[in-house]
């Protein structure tokens, strides 16, 4: 399962993680993000030994969705090394968040 990112744990989960962090930013009453969670879950089965998995939930994390600059959900952010690589957002295949987080995180 992905790491729940909150305003407490933000520094050390994401901006000082050892590896690249893929943020699924959702909201429970979205229905493209309900989509998008098994997917997620698929990808990070797949990839954790490369990438850590993380989520925020905009209606418990306001502040930290403000943060990041989101707009809409579902959201996907990329940060590596401290920094945020990109941002996609809407529902994609499981085929096309592969390709972002290569393209983004490498």
């Amino acid at each position: 399962m992905p790491i729940t990112i909150t305003q407490e744990n933000v520094e050390n989960e994401v901006f000082k993680s050892a590896v690249p962090v893929v943020i699924d930013v959702y909201a429970i009453w979205c229905g493209p993000c309900q989509f998008m969670t098994p997917i997620v879950e698929e990808l990070e089965k797949e990839l954790s030994s490369n990438y850590k998995f993380a989520t925020i939930n905009v209606d418990e994390s306001r502040d930290l969705s403000i943060k990041f600059g989101v707009t809409s959900v579902p959201t996907f952010i990329f940060v590596k090394n401290g920094e945020v690589q990109g941002k996609t957002t809407g529902q994609m295949s499981k085929e096309e968040l592969h390709e972002a987080i290569v393209e983004l995180l490498g």
